[in-house]
């Protein structure tokens, strides 16, 4: 598949770089405009529409994070590649939590990963995805180095992961998310996150990263990563995937098993449809229990245990559906008797460091 009449700004300081990235794609068939300093980018992403925009984050004048938010106030919707090198971890993290695509990391040892990245930004098909060879992707071919930094610094991976986590509490127009995550290590094993896809719908999951070690802290960028694409494909109108929580497991299954990480995961996802709170949920592994809670107490949603995430046997998560009754809050907490009786008595701390209680914790989902 050529770039064939696509047209990209590609926004990058380094002449050099930047006119050997421009001769490549436009030999692809791409339409691109180079810009040299995020100030000159923003000016052109607003005299023209663009398809897709490749932006460094370290530059001149106006920084990459900062450009791409503009350009997001300005038309939102637009996917972006963003370009990094190890030290920007945490714009990178900013980035993809503000919607970023995907990332590379430099040096870029192969300019086909670029063309291989724009390609699964704006696949507009499920079915097409999937089919994609993971390791063309530019988050598993850049993985070793990511993953030698942060094996040889706990501190390194207990940053990076900390900066991807929400606050204790999330509150949306509609919806309050609150959570606590015990954790006795630098990095957690356990990862948690939430968005309001629109209007109409909101999603929270919780993930449990095995073995654990700092290789979770990268599980989680990737995680996070892979979730923010099918979020903006949605919001564009090319897949349904975030709201369909048997697909999203379907296809982060496939995305981990394929990820060279070397780790399975417990998921639980679950998608609230706010007009007739309405939710859908889905599960892989044994590790969390989903509940309903109200003033009675926590009800257990029936879900069949089934094989974590990555194995390359997996076959399929277990699926509920669930309508909301007036009081009543959907829950994902690890199977621990002390989580489950903190979960009961409201008590939400985001993730704390506590090396007297259990690894794990859970996540609550209330209708305000």
């Amino acid at each position: 598949m050529a770039l064939t009449e696509l047209s990209i700004l590609f926004v990058e300081d380094d002449p050099v770089f930047r006119k050997l990235v421009t001769s490549y794609l436009d030999s692809r068939g791409a339409n691109v405009v180079e810009a040299d300093n995020g100030e000159q980018g923003l000016n052109r992403f607003k005299a023209q529409k663009f398809d897709i925009i490749i932006a460094d984050l370290s530059m001149p004048k106006l920084g990459g994070l900062d450009m791409l938010k503009a350009m997001n106030q300005h038309r939102p919707g637009t996917p972006s590649i963003i370009i990094s090198g190890n030290q920007a971890m945490s714009d990178v993290i900013d980035a993809l939590r503000s919607g970023a695509s995907d990332y590379l990391v430099k040096p870029v040892s192969d300019l086909y990963l670029i063309e291989n990245s724009i390609r699964e930004c704006l696949n507009s098909s499920f079915e097409e995805s999937l089919n994609f060879d993971e390791q063309e992707s530019l988050s598993y071919l850049e993985l070793n180095e990511n993953l030698a930094l942060l094996e040889q610094c706990s501190e390194a991976a207990k940053s990076v992961q900390q900066q991807l986590f929400p606050p204790s509490r999330v509150e949306y127009s509609d919806v309050v998310i609150d959570y606590s995550l015990f954790n006795t290590n630098e990095v957690s094993a356990h990862f948690i996150d939430t968005a309001m896809i629109d209007d109409d719908h909101v999603m929270m999951y919780m993930a449990h990263f095995h073995p654990h070690d700092n290789r979770a802290a990268f599980a989680s960028v990737l995680l996070k990563s892979f979730v923010n694409h099918k979020l903006k494909l949605y919001r564009n109108g090319q897949s349904q995937a975030i709201i369909e929580p048997f697909n999203m497991l379907v296809y982060l299954n496939d995305r981990m098993a394929k990820s060279g990480l070397g780790i399975v995961v417990d998921m639980a996802y679950i998608v609230v449809e706010l007009t007739h709170y309405r939710a859908a949920i889905a599960k892989a592994g044994s590790e969390f229990r989903c509940y309903l809670k109200n003033s009675e107490g926590l009800s257990p949603i029936a879900l069949a245990d089934s094989l974590q995430l990555g194995m390359t046997n997996w076959t399929k998560p277990s699926v509920q559906f669930r309508t909301l009754l007036l009081g009543e809050k959907l829950c994902i907490s690890t199977q621990v008797s002390e989580h489950k009786q903190l979960l009961l008595d409201n008590q939400f701390h985001g993730l704390i460091h506590e090396p007297t209680t259990k690894p794990g914790g859970y996540i609550q989902l209330s209708l305000s």
